[in-house]
């Protein structure tokens, strides 16, 4: 019986066909560690659990790779706030997030990459959407422009119009459209950073998966 998966952008099931026969490699956004995981975390790694075990029950090798989001806003108004370092933040969580997540008997990735281990990665995507007109730099942070993608909103069937009126954004006058979001934002007092083309910063949260 051939396995059919449901596509969001296609809004259909579509047959499942892995880019390589035999092995199937897949990618899931894992917690912000900056606390304790809820019940709406929890779904989604149970979730992906359950595939990556099914595919396995399928006969193929499964690759799976879940991420943690080890520098983000609100772990840095965390840390801050209880006078320690981000990374003793991240550290500390993480190992809850394990002893919770073996606790419901899901199984650990083959990968768990960390944002802050993959911060040349995430420059150079940033630096490559900047190249290629998508992204452009203000006062040491980036951007990416939406409007220079022609199918942005196409997964949630909006256009940017639509996608404008339904969502309240803060006035930022160095955007060139409300919508745009930041792939690297430069260096306030009290965050870490790294070195980049645009001057020191922090990436900013969209990228970290998309670079990973």
């Amino acid at each position: 019986m051939a396995i059919t998966l449901y596509n969001d952008l296609t809004r259909r099931k579509e047959p499942f066909v892995p880019l390589r026969e035999g092995h199937v490699g897949f990618y899931s956004c894992g917690p912000t560690v900056y606390d304790y995981f809820h019940i709406g975390n929890a779904r989604p790694f149970i979730v992906f659990d359950v595939l990556r075990r099914y595919l396995e029950y399928r006969g193929y090798s499964v690759t799976f790779v879940q991420n943690f989001t080890d520098i983000e806003d609100k772990m840095i108004t965390r840390a801050n706030r209880e006078g320690i370092t981000v990374k003793e933040l991240a550290d500390r969580f993480i190992t809850e997030y394990y002893k919770d997540a073996d606790a419901l008997g899901v199984r650990r990735p083959t990968y768990a990459p960390k944002a802050t281990e993959h911060m040349d990665e995430i420059i150079a995507l940033v630096q490559t959407l900047v190249d290629k007109g998508h992204a452009y730099e203000a006062d040491g942070d980036v951007f990416f422009d939406v409007s220079s993608f022609p199918t942005y909103g196409s997964l949630s069937k909006q256009s940017l119009d639509e996608l404008q009126s339904g969502v309240r954004v803060e006035v930022n006058e160095r955007k060139r459209h409300p919508l745009d979001f930041a792939l690297w934002k430069a260096k306030k007092e009290g965050e870490p950073s790294w070195p980049s083309p645009w001057g020191e910063g922090r990436p900013g949260w969209h990228i970290e998966c998309s670079a990973m």
